[in-house]
């Protein structure tokens, strides 16, 4: 059975684990905020010190999986936040990102955790550039998306004048936007009502 509305669809299936995406849109390619983007999402759920892996996993164990990503496409873009879960905690799994996302908005990151986004994404982008497949996709990707290919110096550089501020501003940015919920498992479309009474995430 598949439950939808115009901002949600839930797909019941029989499944141990309940699979929750949470997302709004994201930068475009073209966009100048796209290193504080990549930062951003480091911040929030770019791996094992993430703060959604601390708060949601490492502190509460409400998820098996949780992360946030983005997307940019030429003229759109998308950013979310995923978790894996039993049904009995989408509700909770689901407030938590939302709040998470929302301390981002309020208050700044500090300098410890910009200087571990910023050495994540450095090392991640030299890894990637070691890959002959890898480095002709980003090729390809950046010429059809904005005909500019830009090399790792300057992505380091751009990686570096991201400021807190500019991950703040950002984060107010995106939690203002229009919000839609997808989810695959055994869990009835009420546990999302809360989060839909707005049409945003504010």
């Amino acid at each position: 059975m598949i439950t939808r509305g115009s901002d949600l669809v839930v797909v019941d299936r029989p499944i141990e684990q309940t699979n929750i995406l949470l997302g709004v849109p994201g930068l475009a390619a073209s966009d100048d905020r796209r290193p504080a983007l990549a930062m951003l999402n480091s911040v929030l759920g770019g791996g094992m010190s993430s703060r959604l892996f601390q708060e949601v996993r490492e502190k509460r164990g409400l998820a098996y999986s949780v992360y946030s990503f983005g997307a940019s496409y030429s003229d759109a873009g998308v950013f979310g936040l995923y978790a894996g879960c039993t049904a009995a905690k989408t509700e909770q799994v689901s407030r938590l990102m939302v709040e998470e996302l929302r301390k981002l908005a309020e208050e700044n990151v500090t300098e410890e955790e910009l200087a571990r986004a910023f050495g994540q994404l450095s090392g991640q982008s030299a890894l990637a550039l070691e890959d002959s497949d890898t480095r002709m996709t980003r090729l390809g990707r950046s010429e059809i998306t904005t005909g500019e290919y830009v090399d790792l110096d300057e992505t380091l550089v751009r990686l570096s004048r991201v400021t807190a501020e500019d991950v703040r501003v950002l984060a107010a940015d995106l939690i203002s936007r229009p919000l839609s919920i997808a989810a695959v498992g055994t869990v009835g479309a009420d546990a999302f009502a809360p989060l839909l009474e707005t049409p945003a995430l504010l």
